[in-house]
C-alpha cells in the first residue's frame, strides 16, 4: 500500500463513481479499478459494493475511509516538516466555506496569506456552511469557515474572525397584507406572517427559539438550503426571512429587502476558522492559521 493508493481510494469514496474518481485522481479507469481491487485483496475485506448502476461504501469501507484520511494527513504533515528547511513552503491547502464567506472573509485572509506563501496552492470548495465542521472533522478539508455551534467535535479547534448579526428581513414591495409594513413591527401578528426559513442549522435553531419564547407557531411558507436563497425569496415578496448580516451585505438583491427592527434581537453568529488540532502540525495549515491569528 502507498499514498497514491490511499488517494485513489478516497477519490472513489467521495464521488462513488469510477469515472469521476479516475479523473480526480488523474489515473486511468483501469488503473483505479486495479488499485481498489489490490487494496481490498491486501486488506482481506470488501470496501465497496458495486453493480452496473451504483457504487457504495461497505461498513468496513467507512472504517477504512477514516484511516486513509488520517494516514494522508499525517504523511503530508511529516513530508512538509522534513522539507521545511529546503526552501519556501509548497503544497496544496484545501479550504471550504460558503460563497458569501469566500467574498467577505476568505478574500481578506488570502490577500494576507498569498504574498507570504506564494508556493502554496489553494484548493477551494464552496457549499452549505452547515457541512463545514463535518468536512474538516472527517478530513475532507484542511480548514473551513463557518459559524461556531454550541459545541465542537472532539479534536476540532476554532479561531474567531468576526461576528454577524441575524436579521429579520422583509420585501421592500409586496402585495401580502400579512407581511409587516412598519419598521418596528411589535404588534405584528407573527402567527400569520409567512416565514422563509433555513431547513436546519444554527440560524434556524435561534429563530425557532425566538418564536417559542413568544409562544408562536410560525407560518412557514418555505424552507430552503442556503441564506442567499432566503434573500432572493424575500426580495420576490414571498415572506419574511432571517439571514446573517454578512449575507445581506454581500447580496446583489439587498435593495429588494428591508431590515426589520426586532426586539429583542437574535443572538449573532460567531464566525471563524475550524481545523483539526492534529492538522496544526502540518506546516501549510499552521502557516495559514498563524497568518489569520496575527491579523486578528
Amino acid at each position: 500500500m502507498d499514498t497514491r493508493t490511499l488517494h485513489q481510494f478516497l477519490c472513489l469514496a467521495e464521488s462513488l463513481h469510477y469515472g469521476r474518481a479516475s479523473h480526480t485522481a488523474n489515473v486511468s479507469l483501469s488503473t483505479l479499478s486495479r488499485s481498489i481491487s489490490q487494496l481490498e485483496e491486501e486488506l482481506g475485506s470488501r470496501l465497496f459494493e458495486r453493480d452496473n448502476r451504483s457504487v457504495t461504501l461497505t461498513p468496513k469501507g467507512y472504517i477504512f475511509e477514516q484511516y486513509a484520511r488520517d494516514a494522508l494527513i499525517r504523511f503530508n504533515a511529516l513530508k512538509l516538516q522534513l522539507g521545511e528547511d529546503t526552501g519556501p513552503l509548497r503544497g496544496e491547502l484545501s479550504l471550504y466555506c460558503s460563497v458569501t464567506a469566500s467574498h467577505s472573509i476568505l478574500f481578506d485572509l488570502l490577500e494576507r496569506f498569498r504574498p507570504c506563501f506564494p508556493g502554496v496552492e489553494i484548493k477551494l470548495q464552496t457549499g452549505d456552511p452547515e457541512d463545514a465542521i463535518n468536512r474538516v472533522n472527517t478530513g475532507k478539508e484542511d480548514i473551513t469557515i463557518a459559524a461556531h455551534p454550541k459545541s465542537l467535535p472532539r479534536g476540532v479547534v476554532y479561531h474567531p474572525v468576526r461576528s454577524s448579526a441575524l436579521l429579520f428581513i422583509a420585501p421592500t414591495t409586496h402585495s401580502d397584507p400579512t407581511i409587516p409594513t412598519e419598521q418596528n413591527p411589535r404588534s405584528a401578528k407573527w402567527a400569520d406572517v409567512p416565514m422563509i426559513m433555513s431547513i436546519s442549522g444554527l440560524a434556524r435553531s435561534r429563530v425557532d427559539a425566538w418564536f417559542k419564547a413568544r409562544k408562536v407557531s410560525p407560518k412557514i411558507y418555505a424552507q430552503v438550503a442556503g441564506n442567499e436563497a432566503i434573500v432572493s425569496m424575500v426580495g420576490l415578496g414571498l415572506g419574511v426571512g432571517v439571514v446573517p448580516e454578512i449575507v445581506l451585505d454581500n447580496s446583489p438583491l439587498a435593495n429588494k429587502v428591508r431590515v426589520l427592527d426586532i426586539n429583542p434581537p437574535l443572538m449573532p453568529l460567531d464566525l471563524g476558522l475550524f481545523t483539526l488540532k492534529k492538522s496544526l502540525s502540518n506546516p501549510l495549515v499552521r502557516a495559514f492559521w498563524e497568518t489569520c491569528r496575527a491579523s486578528s
